[in-house]
């Protein structure tokens, strides 16, 4: 059984950081791109970040600069540093696993940015 589980979520204020993380579970995760994607109230959910098997990194515009993801092959986790948050960085943060035709989702982490 496939599991994405995120943690790290929270409530910030503006100019502040959050250290997402996703355990995965029963993939071969060394061999899968990984992702994060995100989803405002009432938004459709968007690109935010990916990281290839050979590490090579994508960004949204509107993260560049601020976000940063990685990955621990070893420990079957991706990671997302977001410094400089904003009120707009506010939404719910999924993780994402994809190899081919295949995707698998977390569940999703609240991230919140607000005084």
């Amino acid at each position: 059984q496939v599991q994405l589980v995120e943690s790290g979520g929270g409530l910030v204020q503006p100019g502040g950081s959050l250290r997402l993380s996703c355990a995965a579970s029963g993939i071969s995760f060394s061999t899968y791109a990984m992702g994060w994607y995100r989803q405002a109230p009432g938004k459709q959910r968007e690109f935010v970040a990916a990281i290839s098997t050979g590490a090579f990194r994508n960004y949204a515009d509107s993260v560049k600069g601020r976000f940063t993801i990685s990955r621990d092959n070893a420990k079957n986790t991706v990671f997302l540093q977001m410094n400089s948050l904003s009120p707009d960085d506010t939404a719910v943060y999924y993780c994402n696993a994809r190899r081919a035709s295949i995707d698998f989702w977390g569940q999703g982490t609240q991230v919140t940015v607000s005084s």
